[in-house]
């Protein structure tokens, strides 16, 4: 396949997006099943234009999958607009613990009894599924940092909570398999996979995350400089982030997420303190635009309206948060189409097993709903939210990443072919029927909650 065909092949699906991607919002269609069709016709099973499989491009899939989640981590950090001693945190914490643990246990159940497998390899699928996705699940989550919908909000921290907290099992099984170092009776695990490893990663991310949003908006207000470049901030940070986060043997995934949330945080307080602040004037031009400017993003140097907004001491920092996520959230979109469209293409080599029939049902219908109200129980969500979350379980890109992980640091090849077949099952179904059920339940849901405030 020659570039000049990838490139017609690309456009033509971005095209095709940009044209139509806000009328697939009101469609029981979602974007991420176009992609998927798309790269079934590209692969062996349409045109045959591209022939990559899970073994021998699992490197590729793995460092591919990790940098879209990466994005997707980020922007979800940026949307928690809430503060950290908000009681709306709780469904979130307690379904990146509680029903991730719960989800963890019965598959690991289901894998030793029902599919035979071993236990460290039961543990590692456990591991690999137990992680709702933050790439695929944009319909569900937060709409922007005023959203204060419970169930969005459940879910946006649910996703990119859990994508950081599921490292620790992932790393568990491949030990129990004899792939990584444990310790003797797990002490190991316990104390560098779990405690340092996830302790460390979000002080990393949160200290840097809270750290240059201060920088910025301090050089923008008081010396108005380091204005636009927002795409610079939102890749460097994300790039700081992991990469120092990993380096100290500690949670790239919940660094990111840390340094999201931080910078969101710094900026929400920052905006708080200069509109209480009855020194603080806005200039005639920041006043004007302040209406517009969250439809705005001016990440351009030059002068104009969008810099006196950005350097403005009212607007500074509600400017610099919303240029960042704007420019996240595209980037987020782009990897989510990068990575559905090489699932499709990957879908020839995958080596369907017969107990996909029943595995799938099992954990969409019966594991995860099962899980979240184990997690949310006595919590203040209603029942129709608890029932939604359960459904809303969306696996996708984050699964793949931990199954290419696991193929890449020493999951044993006899087992390799059996966690392909059920991992991309799982997704591929999630994809399908979590694609055409969001719109009309999202409909259903928000009928719901307009006729309870009329009433």
């Amino acid at each position: 396949m020659t570039l000049a065909i990838w490139f017609t092949l690309g456009g033509a699906l971005l095209v095709l997006m940009a044209l139509g991607g806000s009328m697939l919002s009101r469609m029981p269609v979602s974007t991420s099943m176009l992609y998927l069709l798309a790269g079934v016709v590209v692969g062996p099973l349409g045109l045959t234009l591209a022939a990559p499989d899970f073994v021998g491009h699992a490197l590729l899939l793995e460092h591919l999958t990790e940098v879209i989640v990466l994005l997707s981590l980020f922007t979800s950090g940026l949307k928690m607009s809430v503060g950290l001693h908000d009681r709306r945190w709780f469904p979130p914490l307690r379904l990146a613990l509680l029903s991730m643990a719960a989800t963890v246990a019965l598959v690991t159940a289901a894998g030793v009894w029902l599919l035979g497998l071993p236990l460290g390899v039961a543990v590692l699928l456990g591991g690999i599924l137990a992680p709702t996705d933050p790439v695929l699940a944009t319909d569900v989550q937060v709409d922007n940092p005023q959203d204060r919908d419970q169930l969005r909000f459940a879910l946006t921290g649910e996703g990119g909570l859990n994508d950081g907290t599921a490292f620790p099992v992932v790393m568990l099984g491949l030990g129990l398999v004899g792939a990584h170092d444990i310790g003797a009776w797990g002490w190991r695990w316990l104390a560098v996979d779990v405690l340092w490893a996830t302790a460390a990663g979000v002080a990393i991310g949160a200290a840097l995350g809270a750290t240059l949003g201060k920088l910025v908006l301090y050089l923008r207000r008081t010396h108005q400089v380091a204005v636009g470049y927002e795409n610079f901030l939102a890749l460097g940070l994300i790039g700081l982030a992991y990469g120092i986060a990993v380096l100290a043997q500690a949670y790239g995934f919940l660094a990111v997420f840390a340094a999201g949330l931080a910078l969101r945080h710094t900026a929400r307080v920052a905006t708080e303190a200069a509109a209480a602040s009855p020194g603080v004037a806005a200039t005639p031009a920041a006043t004007a635009a302040a209406v517009a400017f969250v439809a705005q993003a001016h990440d351009s140097p030059l002068p104009g309206p969008g810099v006196e907004l950005a350097t403005d001491s009212r607007h500074a920092s509600a400017w610099m948060a919303h240029a960042v996520m704007s420019f996240n959230e595209q980037l987020d979109r782009i990897g989510e189409m990068a990575g559905v469209v090489l699932l499709g293409m990957l879908l020839w080599s995958v080596p369907w097993l017969p107990a996909v029939w029943w595995f799938v049902p099992l954990v969409l219908l019966a594991v995860r709903p099962l899980s979240v109200a184990l997690g949310l129980r006595g919590s203040n969500t209603s029942l129709l939210q608890r029932r939604l979350i359960g459904w809303f379980g969306i696996r996708g890109i984050g699964s793949l990443y931990y199954l290419s992980y696991a193929l890449n640091h020493g999951l044993p090849p006899a087992h390799a072919s059996t966690l392909v077949a059920l991992t991309v099952a799982v997704v591929v179904t999630s994809i399908v029927v979590h694609g055409l059920s969001v719109t009309p339940l999202m409909a259903l849901y928000r009928r719901r909650r307009r006729g309870r405030r009329k009433g």
